[in-house]
């Protein structure tokens, strides 16, 4: 059946072809080979917040402060090619990336054995997405769902007020204090579930621990933090 959207979508393909943001490659705003070239965010690293390390286990700051969430694990390192397609995504309004970086997510969440029962992703203010007109992390968890066969619940997570963007140059103590309690869950939608929450770039993981926290108050049995891609 062909619908509004799908013709809608036809139309701007024709107008605006498609091209690789890596190498211009017309057909795909990601072809096989610039996958390739995006660098995994591989071990060694903190075993929960995925920070790099030169040793196993946990990190001194995750020792200290242990993140709400079970662990977090990256796609990507956020550089080159991957930092290209997160601001793509997050501020161009290419939001045709989103199934490919989905598609990308799933591999991710695969390879690091994140199984949960449904998908949330980090949520927006209302300020923010009227500003933006969507939620980046929302395109990529719906995404990611497909590819896993999961419940996708964006309404199961909600900001309970505006935030300033995180600075990775403020302190630990105050990224936690600018998100703290601004996050509220849906007890009915996440109670007893294994939640897999999804944003599109980890920072700190402070944005992403005070969701857990929020998801774990309403009774979230478990919460894995997945991104498309983690600053080191």
């Amino acid at each position: 059946m062909v619908t509004a959207t799908s013709l809608g979508q036809a139309a701007l393909e024709l107008l605006f072809p498609s091209r690789c943001l890596g190498c211009g490659h017309s057909g795909t705003f990601l072809c096989e080979a610039c996958a390739e070239r995006l660098t995994p965010a591989l071990p060694p690293r903190c075993s929960h917040c995925w920070e790099p390390r030169s040793l196993a286990g946990e990190c001194l700051a995750c020792q200290l402060h242990p993140p709400a969430f079970d662990a977090l694990r990256a796609a990507f390192v956020y550089d080159g090619l991957a930092r290209d397609l997160v601001q793509a995504l997050k501020y161009r309004g290419v939001t045709a990336l989103a199934g490919r970086m989905g598609g990308l997510l799933a591999e991710a969440a695969r390879r690091n054995g994140l199984a949960a029962g449904l998908v949330v992703p980090v949520p927006l203010s209302g300020r923010r997405k009227r500003t933006r007109g969507y939620n980046q992390s929302e395109a990529l968890a719906k995404a990611l769902a497909r590819e896993l066969a999961l419940p996708a619940r964006p309404q199961a997570l909600a900001r309970r007020r505006h935030t300033p963007p995180q600075a990775r140059s403020a302190g630990a103590e105050a990224r936690r204090a600018n998100v703290s309690d601004a996050f509220s869950a849906n007890e009915d939608a996440v109670a007893g579930r294994s939640v897999l929450l999804i944003d599109d770039v980890a920072t700190t993981g402070a944005t992403l621990s005070a969701c857990a926290s929020a998801l774990r108050e309403a009774g979230a049995a478990s919460v894995w933090a997945l991104t498309f891609a983690r600053e080191d």
